[in-house]
């Protein structure tokens, strides 16, 4: 059973008013294609993998209300419609019970999510883009970035049009990014906090960019300047560990967070920043593994006297101070200080 609906050089008047009528008029996942100036080549443009990231969506909708002709073809990708129209408004990240649609694209696409996942990988392969962008928005607020799995002059002219930061990150967690990667060059955009102004202009500004160029993956040897941070270690929560954010610990809770602690996103921490309080010790509350599939958390985090601090100097991201995705996926990833691979 097809679930995209599919649409073909969309008029400006039929896409609604707003993003809100836009998803409403979508009413699910949904494929756009667009005509380009050179109809021999395509790119594709993911978003909304997340109903809770709107930014995608509404730099997409802009777009498509200005009646531009992009300099290929490109193919749009909506998902997670039904998601983001679940009130309030981008809201949810996906619905519930549900999995994670950016973790199902690998076998088996059993359930509802993975088929989803499946035929967007379909729709990929079909129209065989000569690059495919995946947008998306940071849980916390904070700055942009781009994550590929490899770093090479095509990777770095890509997520150029974005920002001027790029994670390469080898964690292979099913994203579309890990499976789509052999194909065709992929990168994640992550354009900011959902909730950010500067986000959105941000999306729209680069969606505008990668549309209109006749040319994306730069084959010179330019030197895009991008800051490279390198094999990302992710800090997860162990089974049955409870957590909350708060300006001082709860006693009920295993791990308090500080509640300012997103404004570390990218930022340098040494070990005397306090990140929070805990109660246990550290193997026993937290799990990270780097990628040579060693425990890391010891080289992450330090507990003394019930306080959690960093183990060294490092550069976190993706600090989220939502519980419920914190709980689901990480309190963030980390970095030495330098860019570099977190080693012991």
């Amino acid at each position: 059973m097809r679930r995209f609906k599919f649409i073909r050089d969309p008029l400006a008047t039929d896409i609604g008013n707003n993003v809100e009528e836009f998803l409403r008029l979508l009413d699910g996942p949904t494929c756009f294609f667009v005509s380009g100036d050179d109809d021999t080549r395509c790119r594709a443009l993911v978003t909304l993998l997340h109903g809770n990231e709107p930014s995608g969506a509404m730099a997409l909708h802009r777009w498509l209300k200005s009646a531009e002709r992009p300099a290929v073809n490109v193919v749009c990708i909506v998902a997670s419609v039904a998601a983001a129209l679940e009130a309030p408004l981008f809201s949810h990240r996906m619905l519930p019970r549900a999995r994670d649609l950016n973790r199902c694209f690998r076998p088996p696409f059993e359930d509802a999510q993975g088929a989803l996942a499946e035929e967007i990988l379909e729709i990929l392969r079909m129209h065989h883009p000569e690059a495919v962008v995946d947008m998306h928005n940071t849980s916390g607020s904070g700055p942009s970035f781009g994550v590929c799995t490899h770093m090479d002059r095509q990777h770095d002219a890509l997520v150029s049009i974005f920002t001027q930061r790029l994670i390469v990150s080898r964690l292979d967690l099913g994203a579309l990014m890990d499976i789509s990667e052999h194909s065709y060059p992929t990168v994640t955009v992550e354009v900011g906090g959902r909730l950010d102004e500067e986000a959105h202009e941000l999306a729209y500004e680069g969606l505008c960019r990668y549309f209109a160029a006749s040319h994306v993956l730069d084959e010179t040897d330019t030197d895009w300047g991008l800051e490279l941070l390198c094999d990302p270690i992710r800090l997860e929560l162990n089974d049955y560990v409870t957590l909350t954010y708060a300006d001082e610990p709860h006693n009920n809770y295993d791990i308090t967070l500080r509640l300012d602690i997103e404004h570390h996103n990218f930022g340098g921490v040494t070990p005397d920043t306090l990140l929070g309080w805990a109660d246990g010790q550290e193997r026993d509350l937290f799990t990270a593994l780097d990628a040579g599939g060693r425990c890391a958390v010891t080289r992450l985090v330090r507990i003394e006297q019930g306080k959690l601090y960093p183990a060294q100097p490092l550069k976190l991201f993706m600090i989220t101070n939502n519980a419920a995705i914190a709980e689901a996926d990480c309190l963030f990833y980390a970095v030495a200080d330098d860019g570099s691979t977190v080693v012991s």
